[in-house]
């Protein structure tokens, strides 16, 4: 097996990931701001305008999706309240094509946990490419029973070699989409506990947990 990647490649290969996920709304933001520039006229500033407005809220919903996801948000052991938890899920997830249903009580629950709930969403995303829905809850307390994300969409699949990068037999060639499940499975293992896939007609379920080996 291949040399698991050094630190610094992880760090570039998920700063890759964050890249990809905002460079979208960036580039429409600039779009717009074009429109603007050529034709300031009332009917195309309203559209450029409207544009903008969508893209940045975009754009910063993904960034703060993305610092406590990937980030080190907060201080080390601190808890997290899923309150926020939910707002950062559904700012990621608005807009695309993909609907939310968050059935987790509040509750202040461990970061790492929320931390990797979050990230079961972002593979969760790419098992629905056509978009969807996604649902998340907690088989048991959100702070120690199983955390689950099941998404439903037509063409719904696994995701090819997902299962081996997230339990860490196949870690090469990494890039900015197979960086997140590696990333997943080296989280859960961090603080004990494992994650499992299963598939179900349109339907593919995310569980991390104690019981998911």
């Amino acid at each position: 097996m291949s040399q698991p990647p050094m630190s610094l490649d992880l760090a570039a290969l998920l700063c890759s990931r964050i890249c990809h996920d905002v460079i979208s709304p960036v580039g429409a933001i600039n779009n717009g701001l074009e429109v603007l520039d050529e034709d300031d006229s009332g009917d195309m500033r309203d559209v450029a305008m409207d544009l903008i407005r969508k893209s940045a809220r975009q754009a910063s919903a993904r960034l703060q999706f993305a610092r406590l996801a990937f980030g080190f948000a907060g201080s080390a052991g601190a808890a997290v309240d899923l309150n926020d938890a939910e707002r950062l899920a559904r700012g990621y997830v608005e807009g695309d094509k993909t609907s939310l249903d968050w059935r987790i009580p509040a509750a202040l629950v461990a970061k790492d946990r929320v931390k990797l709930l979050l990230v079961l969403i972002v593979l969760a995303l790419q098992a629905v490419p056509r978009g969807g829905s996604l649902r998340v809850w907690a088989a048991g307390a959100a702070e120690n029973g199983d955390l689950v994300v099941a998404a439903t969409g037509s063409h719904a699949r696994i995701p090819p070699g997902y299962e081996a990068l997230i339990a860490g037999t196949q870690i090469e060639p990494l890039d900015a989409h197979t960086v997140v499940p590696y990333y997943a499975g080296l989280l859960a293992r961090s603080i004990g506990i494992s994650i499992r896939i299963a598939k179900d007609g349109d339907t593919v379920t995310f569980v991390a947990g104690e019981r998911a080996a």
